[in-house]
């Protein structure tokens, strides 16, 4: 309850409070306390509408927080249409209240609450509903909605506000040589196995040991584009944390890996996940892709061309808003057109670090135009992208696909 209150109240990314929980918890109530509130923050829309249509001034976040959290339990309760668990869980809101709140606001929670039932069987929207009906039921921004019913029409919208509010499934990457263990259920991608839930006793061994990485299958498509190839020496100009470098230097076995990205908090889990390659010659360089580049590769005796760039850019996260939860609250409509510019910057600086003959991979786990094809058209053509032509492109929509989504295109640079 507190870590909702705290994220009603900074808007702190969930994950890091998630990562913020006392290590000493167990892991089932760990996993607990994650469901509760990935699921209120992926329902905030709906559940803060609804408290809106019942209380004319929002408590204090302590109080909001009993109140979100008991109204995702009777979303998750399918509606609240059994009596019984619905006093069961307005009868646990209100006791929670006693514990963070006065009396006076315990009894509003233990009114509130009764009502909300009510609200929330509301019936889902019709397939042609407005967007704002469809982003108050789906609980996404309305200037997103709007957005994406231009772009991906009325059924795609759907099918991609009803993917995003479904729960992510876990994925693995088998690194290990030997068999793998029954429990870890195949997928339609190689490589990728389905964690099933209830299991981590049995998944962390596996962790520990390098046997697999925790990676939704959308990160092998800018991996396999770029084609990694032994021996080759390869730049992940945008690296950490460090998920496609890894499959990279898990791809090639042999030659060399060079990690660039500027210092910062992410850089200790950069350093964990190059740590885990084997058969690579791996460097790990702090700095900036927009500064001069090819100067600091050289202070670091490293080459200032490469056969193989992958470019992994900052992006607004719209293809993966499953994983992500709180994404969707932390976007501003600017920031897209904002991410575009910056994408254009980075993709033209890490093009001039590309070897005569050599490709580019631009990618990104965004699934909106503006940051995907529209860049690409952009570099190719603007001066520093004269030289390149696009060879081949993969774009994954989750609805589609069953993973996260995502975006990649392999640009070749002319001469030999």
């Amino acid at each position: 309850m507190s870590l909702l209150a705290r994220w009603l109240d900074r808007r702190e990314r969930i994950d890091e409070l998630i990562d913020g929980l006392p290590p000493g918890l167990s892991a089932a109530d760990r996993a607990r306390c994650q469901h509760l509130v990935f699921g209120v923050v992926r329902h905030f829309g709906r559940l803060d509408a609804a408290l809106g249509r019942l209380i004319a001034h929002p408590p204090r976040f302590p109080t909001r927080a009993v109140l979100l959290m008991a109204g995702f339990e009777l979303i998750e309760a399918t509606g609240g249409a059994e009596p019984g668990l619905v006093a069961k869980i307005v009868h646990h809101a209100v006791e929670q209240a006693k514990t963070v709140a006065s009396p006076a606001e315990a009894r509003l929670v233990n009114a509130v609450v009764r009502k909300l039932a009510g609200i929330l069987t509301a019936a889902v929207p019709p397939k042609l509903a407005p967007a704002e009906a469809l982003a108050e039921y789906f609980s996404h921004p309305d200037w997103l909605v709007r957005r994406w019913l231009v772009e991906f029409g009325a059924d795609g919208t759907r099918r991609l506000l009803e993917w995003n509010q479904c729960p992510a499934k876990v994925y693995a990457r088998w690194r290990g040589a030997g068999s793998r263990p029954d429990f870890l259920q195949p997928t339609p991608w190689p490589g990728f196995l389905e964690v099933p839930s209830g299991q981590w006793a049995q998944v962390e061994p596996l962790l520990k040991g390098g046997q697999i990485y925790l990676q939704d299958p959308a990160t092998r498509l800018a991996v396999e584009l770029l084609a990694p190839q032994p021996g080759e020496a390869v730049l992940d100009a945008c690296a950490a944390p460090g998920g496609k470098s890894l499959l990279i230097a898990d791809a090639m076995k042999s030659g060399r890996l060079v990690a660039l990205d500027l210092p910062g908090p992410r850089i200790a889990r950069l350093k964990e996940n190059l740590a885990r390659a084997h058969g690579v010659e791996v460097a790990l360089v702090q700095g900036d892709l927009l500064g001069p580049a090819g100067a600091l590769l050289r202070e670091h005796r490293l080459p200032e061309h490469f056969p193989a760039v992958l470019v992994d850019v900052p992006c607004s996260n719209t293809g993966v808003m499953r994983h992500r939860v709180d994404v969707k609250w932390r976007l501003d409509p600017r920031d897209i057109d904002k991410h575009a510019r910056q994408q254009l910057t980075l993709l033209q600086a890490a093009a001039r670090l590309v070897a005569p003959g050599g490709r580019i991979v631009y990618s990104t786990c965004s699934i909106d135009a503006e940051e995907n094809e529209h860049v690409v058209r952009g570099f190719l053509s603007s001066r520093a992208g004269a030289a390149f032509q696009l060879e081949a492109s993969a774009v994954s929509l989750p609805w589609e696909t069953g993973h996260d989504g995502a975006a990649a295109y392999r640009l070749r640079r002319g001469g030999a």
